[in-house]
């Protein structure tokens, strides 16, 4: 693809993620997002062919810059509990500060609206967060009696909970905050021997390590990550 087309893609997409925050999929026009970006709504039509396929390129967007989250807590010799909590920092942390994870978030809520097949990725979530409890258990560090696939769904789906409502609960506190009394309360009943306040504290300062590569780098190990078989064993 030709810069030129490369970058218009870019600003239409971001453009209608932006919109899609705002208003919603419904409350979203062509004509709202050809305003916005300050493109034709001829160049929309040309580059995605409809408002359900620019919806979807969000989506599809969103889903691309997880294994760019997940890459910093790969590293070999953390206690796989403390790479889960610290992954949800920085997960939630671009729920709430990315637009593009933000609208992709808020498109997958109004999917039912959307004339189309909306992805979902609550599986792949689920199975990550189940292979690190495995991993945790094989360590002696999960509590007895928790079934790793089915706290794993659980867990993914109260946190995803948390992350969209966030903003609606009483207090209006900020989603660290909440974050940080959630994994309180959810790590007593996962840890073998509950630590959670040090735990956590571990896992705070390494996700606002953050990653420190290159933006060139970044993309390089994202381009490798996309490379990478789907395919992974059934854990339970």
């Amino acid at each position: 693809m030709q810069d030129r087309a490369r970058t218009t893609r870019r600003i239409l997409l971001e453009s209608a993620a932006h919109l899609f925050v705002e208003r919603g999929y419904t409350g979203t026009s062509i004509n709202d997002i050809s305003d916005h970006s300050g493109k034709t709504s001829g160049a929309i039509y040309f580059h995605y062919s409809s408002k359900e396929r620019l919806a979807l390129a969000v989506v599809s967007e969103q889903f691309a810059t997880w294994p760019q989250l997940v890459a910093p807590y790969a590293a070999p010799g953390v206690p796989p509990l403390e790479k889960l909590v610290a992954l949800s920092f920085g997960v939630a942390r671009a729920l709430s500060e990315d637009v593009v994870a933000r609208a992709g978030a808020r498109l997958w809520s109004e999917r039912r609206a959307i004339a189309a097949v909306v992805p979902t990725p609550f599986g792949a979530w689920a199975l990550a967060v189940t292979r690190l409890l495995a991993q945790a258990r094989t360590r002696g560090e999960l509590a007895v009696g928790v079934v790793p696939s089915a706290a794993a769904v659980s867990l993914v789906g109260a946190f995803f909970g948390l992350c969209t409502l966030t903003d609606e609960m009483p207090g209006r506190r900020d989603w660290g905050a909440r974050l940080d009394e959630w994994w309180l309360l959810v790590l007593r009943s996962l840890q073998a021997d509950p630590d959670a306040g040090a735990l956590l504290a571990r896992a705070r300062a390494r996700a606002h390590g953050g990653d420190t590569a290159s933006a060139p780098a970044r993309e390089d190990r994202r381009e490798a990550a996309r490379s990478l078989p789907g395919k992974a064993e059934r854990v339970r």
